[in-house]
């Protein structure tokens, strides 16, 4: 695979460094317990694709500044503390592979950490001085609060629809790439314009990349860490498998879909829906649908980013969220 990774952090090497060594700073804790769990946090930190798009979307758009290293801070700090909290909700024990902060300490300590990485995002927003960045995203912790309610409450609804999955998307991952988008304009005193536009790429990049992530539940991969089937067994119906169960319009087939978004439905039924999403052309249509919204994020990018740097660093940032492997 192309090093997609190398081509996206060019641009903004030492501004990204900068951004690490804050963020680290902040997941800092004398205390022994809660500086064990930060710690165990910090170590498991990932490609910090948000953090770059913020950096890449302010660098396009003006000149990076102490106001957007502290919304890169704030913002990855919130989407930090959410993944706590989500996996306390989901029960999870692992995510991408590792043991959660949940299954290596307990339900209530990784709350109140969950709680304390929180609070320290609005330390750290509070530090921009910037009451528009402030109010977005305390705005922002309120949307993605309402994405997570709105995937329970749809989990166990019986709609199967295109329309409810792409609510919640919009309202959890599309949401944290847009806000990266929107903080980095805002940060260097984008136009509305400007900012208007950012966000709205954001908007798809994040719509990309959920779908990818969703099609890594249809194939085994030891690489992701997420067995074969296991939205399915939360009770989640992603778009391959929404697509086929409408296309179908089969009684058996959507009684199916039905009993694994009760909770009710068996190994069997689960691996039976998966070959059924597979066969129908269900992935197919998944990598259709990124397709076409790849055509809308690249003309953002033709269009918007004149530097040929960041230009090229943006691309690659958006082929990666299509090709990624894990």
């Amino acid at each position: 695979m192309k090093d997609y990774l190398s081509i996206i952090k060019a641009p903004i090497e030492p501004e990204l460094e900068q951004f690490i060594s804050l963020f680290n700073d902040s997941l800092t804790h004398a205390d022994g317990t809660l500086e064990q769990a930060l710690n165990y946090i910090r170590q498991r930190a990932g490609k910090r694709m948000r953090p770059m798009l913020i950096l890449l979307i302010a660098k396009a758009l003006g000149d990076i500044s102490e106001v957007t290293h502290r919304s890169a801070v704030a913002l990855e700090l919130l989407h930090t503390a959410s993944l706590v909290h989500d996996d306390v909700v989901d029960e999870s024990s692992e995510r991408r592979g590792q043991a959660s902060v949940n299954a290596v300490y307990d339900n209530k300590i990784a709350v109140l950490i969950g709680d304390y990485i929180l609070s320290t995002a609005l330390l750290n927003v509070g530090q921009t001085q910037r009451i528009d960045i402030v109010n977005y995203l305390s705005v922002l912790g309120q949307t993605l609060s309402n994405g997570e309610i709105l995937q329970l409450t749809s989990n166990g609804s019986e709609e199967i629809s295109e329309q409810a999955y792409y609510s919640v998307i919009r309202q959890k991952t599309a949401a944290l790439f847009e806000a990266c988008c929107t903080m980095g304009a805002m940060s260097v005193g984008a136009s509305d314009d400007d900012v208007k536009a950012a966000a709205n790429f954001g908007q798809t990049l994040g719509t990309i990349f959920q779908i990818r992530d969703d099609i890594f539940d249809y194939f085994p991969s030891p690489q992701i860490g997420k067995p074969t089937g296991n939205d399915m067994l939360e009770g989640k119906l992603t778009l391959p498998a929404i697509h086929c169960v409408l296309e179908a319009n089969d009684p058996a087939v959507t009684a199916l879909a039905q009993r694994v978004k009760a909770h009710e439905a068996t190994p069997a039924d689960i691996e039976s829906l998966v070959a059924f999403t597979i066969e129908h052309g269900g992935i197919t249509y998944a990598e259709q649908q990124m397709h076409r919204l790849h055509s809308d994020a690249l003309q953002y990018i033709n269009e918007r980013v004149g530097n040929p740097k960041i230009n090229q660093a943006l691309t690659a940032y958006l082929d990666f969220c299509i090709q990624r492997n894990k």
